[in-house]
């Protein structure tokens, strides 16, 4: 398990590549020899990409949480089952 530390410099890192790749894909727009409304269709479309990739990924997590946290309340209601059982058996 990575510590916060570790982890926030990946984020960091991450974030800056996102930054670069962007810049470097605005700088290719920019200079691309069509029109300005052909331009602002291809940004259009690169920021509606990076927003719904953003909410595909939060999604996954929030999803993969909430199946975590189900699976951790079954067992803990299983452990409780499977106590009350034995106790009720040794008495």
């Amino acid at each position: 398990m990575l510590n916060k530390s570790e982890n926030t410099l990946i984020i960091n890192f991450n974030l800056l590549g996102v930054f670069i790749a962007l810049g470097m894909l605005t700088l290719s727009i920019w200079l691309t020899p069509v029109a300005l409304a052909t331009k602002g269709f291809w940004a259009i479309g690169v920021l509606m990409l990076s927003l719904a990739l953003v909410n595909f990924v939060k999604y996954r997590i929030e999803d993969r949480i909430r199946e975590d946290r189900l699976n951790r309340l079954e067992n803990a209601r299983n452990e409780k089952l499977l106590e009350e059982y034995v106790t009720d058996r040794a008495a």
